[in-house]
């Protein structure tokens, strides 16, 4: 079961933290929209207090050294809130709980905000259900093609992708990849490297009003 978050016993270690603390900062979006980076996990855990956690694969990684063979595990995790705040990280130990809490850490460390509405010439809905427009990733071999959909078809894509599509509150939407998405960490890396070009491309003004940006019943930008 995942433990409670208690900010009164939170020591925060960085000056963006004690910000949090002291509530002169009450949005995620006011720290993602800057660019700065998030360097406590903490700091989800309060302005973001209903995230989800997944693990999205866990893989044995063996290297050789002169004392013997090294076995690690390595564990990709995806954090989000369902509402526009989406992580994807990932880590490798000797062992499997501190992997997973280690890749839980990392994702969250690593959320972004991302922009939905409904790019589908079917729908024209307005609602934010899918994203605005076709968007691409890469991640190694990986190359990820996310594309709008209608309202009611859901995610056209993999077990991987459609976990990270779900955590970050898109609910149709069209999926194509090629390489080598066996590899589950690239497979995850380029979906995330797609979502994050939802907000680095510039909308035209009157097409903004159909465009959301983090979570309902905030100003979108």
């Amino acid at each position: 079961m995942r433990e409670e978050f208690d900010i009164n016993l939170w020591q925060p270690r960085t000056s963006m933290g004690r910000t949090v603390k002291e509530k002169q900062v009450t949005k995620i979006s006011q720290i993602l929209r800057q660019g700065r980076p998030i360097k406590e996990p903490e700091i989800v855990d309060a302005l973001v207090p209903n995230t989800e956690e997944d693990i999205l694969g866990v893989s044995l990684v063996q290297r050789m050294h002169k004392s013997g063979r090294r076995i690690k595990y390595r564990v990709v995790t995806a954090v989000g809130n369902r509402d526009g705040i989406v992580g994807v990280g990932y880590a490798s130990t000797r062992e499997i709980g501190p992997s997973i809490r280690k890749a839980i850490t990392a994702a969250k460390l690593n959320v972004v905000e991302i922009a939905r509405g409904c790019g589908s010439w079917e729908c024209a809905c307005g609602r934010p259900h899918s994203i605005p427009f076709e968007v691409t990733g890469r991640s190694g071999s990986v190359h990820m093609t996310i594309k709008p959909a209608p309202r009611g078809l859901g995610l056209a894509a993999a077990e991987v992708p459609k976990t990270i599509l779900r955590m970050a509150g898109i609910k149709d939407a069209w999926l194509h990849s090629r390489g080598q998405t066996r590899t589950t960490l690239n497979f995850a890396l380029a979906t995330f490297d797609a979502l994050k070009q939802t907000t680095r491309v510039a909308i035209r003004k009157p097409y903004k009003e159909h465009v959301l940006i983090g979570k309902v019943g905030e100003e979108s930008g």
